[in-house]
């Protein structure tokens, strides 16, 4: 199966990958829904302060596990052909990460 990347702004992931990725997703959005309740049941703020501190460490991780994928195919294959251009678009998304 040939993988497209970032040059055409598409990239075909494998059912592996796709299916970590979907389940650290679907975590991350049973966080959420908890936080939602949890205002909705009144509880304390400590509790959903720290409910919500996981869920962005777990959306932290999710940006890491996928930018790393990003670096080893994505950047990695066009440096290899010669897209110079993908460096600068890293740098681009690295800065708004680290906001």
């Amino acid at each position: 199966m040939e993988e497209k990347c970032c040059c055409s702004k598409k990239k075909v992931r494998s059912p592996e990958e796709k299916k970590r990725l979907i389940n650290r997703l679907n975590r991350i959005s049973g966080q959420i829904n908890g936080l939602k309740k949890m205002l909705e049941n009144d509880e304390y703020c400590v509790d959903i302060l720290t409910q919500s501190a996981a869920a962005s460490a777990a959306l932290d991780s999710f940006e890491r596990v996928l930018l790393d994928e990003h670096i080893r195919t994505c950047v990695a294959d066009n440096i290899r052909k010669g897209n110079d251009d993908v460096v600068e678009e890293l740098v681009d998304i690295l800065r708004k990460m680290m906001k």
